[in-house]
């Protein structure tokens, strides 16, 4: 049975523009993703989101609301990524883990290399924002 890893990502957008972020490490390093991680054990989404987003980007945000579960197979896993719109409210998105990070038009976003399973969440994206 393939693993299973469940994790959130926040879309963070801002003046009609969407926060994307470069991963500097691992079998992915290079793609792009928006920011978020895995969901511990007993741990709601949205308070996962909000940790993971203090600890990548050292600042707060604001679920404005509830975007899409994406479902994507990878070859060594399956990934349930639940993503939700949000806001900064405070900090400045300081790169703790990720090399690079842009500011995107919804017309822009289909200029990067995203990871597969962002690639759904940018065709989302197009779809019903």
């Amino acid at each position: 049975m393939m693993k299973r890893i469940e994790v959130v990502a926040a879309v963070i957008c801002r003046d009609g523009y969407f926060f994307a972020t470069q991963r500097g490490y691992g079998e992915f390093k290079d793609y792009w993703e928006f920011p978020g991680g895995k969901i511990e054990p007993g741990e709601a989404p949205e308070d996962a989101l909000h940790r993971e987003i203090r600890e990548e980007l050292d600042t707060e945000i604001r679920i404005d609301s509830f975007l899409s579960t994406i479902e994507h197979d990878y070859p060594a896993f399956h990934l349930t990524m639940h993503c939700f719109l949000c806001s900064v409210c405070s900090g400045k998105l300081t790169l703790k883990e990720h090399e690079n990070a842009v500011w995107l038009s919804k017309e822009q976003l289909e200029s990067l290399a995203w990871l597969p399973a962002d690639v759904k969440v940018v065709n989302e994206i197009r779809k019903r924002i």
